[in-house]
């Protein structure tokens, strides 16, 4: 499996992958992968700088030639989203993604690729072994956590790097060079309640939803597909009063940066209201199937009668939790009046957990204007401190502001232009670039991101076109050997 990946061109690209994803680097764990990125700088006798949270520098002087040019730092993140899907047997602590090649396509069996961000981190480790690439001299920065926190880029240390010129490698379309991305806050309301003994004449059922697309809780939020959290709702709001329906758990969803793929709640009915509520779920499942039924073809809505005791919550509390579930939004909130087709504000309702007495729900809001995510989140804020939670907002983080201006734009641009006969896509996106953070630490320093195709970003469907990184790797020795002067 892992030989059919190696034998891909550029090899010098896809063995590097291949020997980093037989390597665990789940976020917040990355300690095995740091490992192994100082050890292999400290193989080629590169100064190897490990900084106080956990971000990897290897320096690598300009090669012959190339000493007048502007020093650049390139940048990839070493952590990656873990999903799998519910059928697949997998322990991402201590089990090498597992790949193979479809077509134009290297994919994983069952899980995330980790594409984003594995194959710029295996570039940098290409352009670092490699004895033949030109390049000025260069500083490769791995940074740690990018998908649960951004806490390697907040850490980072204003001092460490020296370079005029950052190149992001964390742009999932090969026609794009990225000059924007928008920023970010976690938002996570809690919630507790009373626990009661499920009343005489009550049978339990299990609710699911699953078969959802899924994918990045940034780049895919425009795509409109489904939130396994908010269908779950739908399919349990309004049922405690006509059925006398009561909740004992709900589990949905995932991390806050993927968009929530499956769902799982146990719920109670009164035996003598079960034919009634069958005929109920099936009307709502199919308005449900027929709103979704081109973006989200495997969707399955599924109530099965179960045998496990349990205890249900409250019913004001129930009414609570569901009511604010409804009315907190979902998806796309505004679009940029400056910038054609690109999403401005959006929100995630990643996860739901409700069991033992509490309930949490987390969110990840995005904007790339300051005021709109702060509008967002204050709207949110309300309408879970109405239904009683407790709300608290964390891991914020910048945007990153486009420059139409910026001197290695210009540069990328007429390369590209030059390599394939057409203008690129310059554009900013609706993810979560370390880019503006790292420019908050060096506000001098020009920025630029691009990177191969990449699709289905953060769910088991992740994958990495073949022809494209050979476009991208092609692309990218022709910027090194650019570089303006000093």
């Amino acid at each position: 499996m892992s030989e059919e990946i190696r034998a891909l061109e550029p090899k010098v690209l896809w063995n590097k992958f291949a020997d980093l994803n037989a390597v665990p680097r789940p976020s917040k764990k990355e300690e095995r992968v740091i490992e192994f990125i100082k050890n292999f700088g400290n193989k080629l006798n590169l100064p190897t700088e490990v900084d106080e949270v956990g971000n990897v520098v290897i320096r690598k002087p300009a090669t012959s030639g190339m000493e007048s040019r502007k020093k650049i730092v390139l940048q990839a993140h070493l952590d990656m989203v873990h999903q799998k899907n519910n059928d697949t047997d997998f322990d991402f602590d201590t089990q090498g993604i597992q790949m193979y090649v479809d077509g134009d396509w290297v994919r994983a069996k069952g899980t995330t690729l980790g594409a984003d961000n594995g194959l710029g981190v295996a570039t940098m480790m290409a352009i670092l072994e490699s004895d033949s690439i030109e390049h000025p001299a260069l500083e490769a920065l791995f940074t740690i956590d990018e998908e649960t926190g951004m806490t390697g880029a907040k850490g980072l240390n204003p001092n460490m790097l020296e370079g005029d010129i950052l190149l992001n490698l964390d742009t999932e379309e090969d026609d794009e060079i990225g000059i924007g991305c928008a920023g970010g806050v976690d938002i996570t309301a809690n919630k507790t309640y009373q626990e009661e003994n499920v009343p005489e004449g009550y049978v339990t059922f299990a609710v699911k939803v699953k078969g959802l697309m899924g994918g990045h809780s940034g780049m895919d939020i425009i795509k409109g597909l489904g939130n396994a959290n908010k269908m779950m709702n739908r399919l349990l709001q309004n049922t405690g009063e006509e059925f006398n329906l009561r909740v004992s758990k709900i589990d949905g969803g995932g991390l806050r940066n993927a968009i929530p793929r499956e769902s799982e709640a146990i719920i109670a009915l009164p035996e003598t209201e079960v034919q009634s509520f069958n005929a109920e779920f099936e009307k709502r499942q199919q308005k449900i199937k027929t709103e979704y039924a081109s973006l989200e073809p495997n969707l399955s809505l599924e109530l099965n009668k179960i045998s496990e005791e349990v205890k249900v919550m409250d019913l004001n509390s129930q009414k609570e939790v569901l009511a604010a579930l409804s009315g907190a939004h979902n998806g796309v909130y505004r679009m940029s009046p400056e910038i054609e087709g690109l999403v401005e504000a959006s929100n995630n309702i990643a996860n739901v957990t409700l069991s033992n007495g509490e309930v949490y729900i987390k969110c990840l809001t995005r904007s790339s204007v300051e005021s709109t995510k702060d509008d967002l989140a204050n709207s949110l804020k309300s309408v879970f401190e109405l239904a009683g939670f407790t709300v608290e907002l964390s891991g914020e983080y910048p945007g990153w502001a486009p420059n139409r201006e910026s001197a290695i734009l210009k540069t990328l641009d007429e390369i590209y232009q030059k390599l394939h006969g057409e203008q690129a896509d310059i554009a900013a996106c609706h993810a979560g670039l370390e880019c503006g953070i790292i420019g908050s630490h060096y506000p001098g320093m020009d920025m630029i991101s691009f990177g191969p195709t990449i699709r289905g970003a953060h769910s088991p469907d992740e994958r990495a076109s073949i022809s494209s990184a050979q476009k991208y790797w092609k692309f990218l020795v022709e910027v090194l050997r650019n570089i303006p002067e000093n």
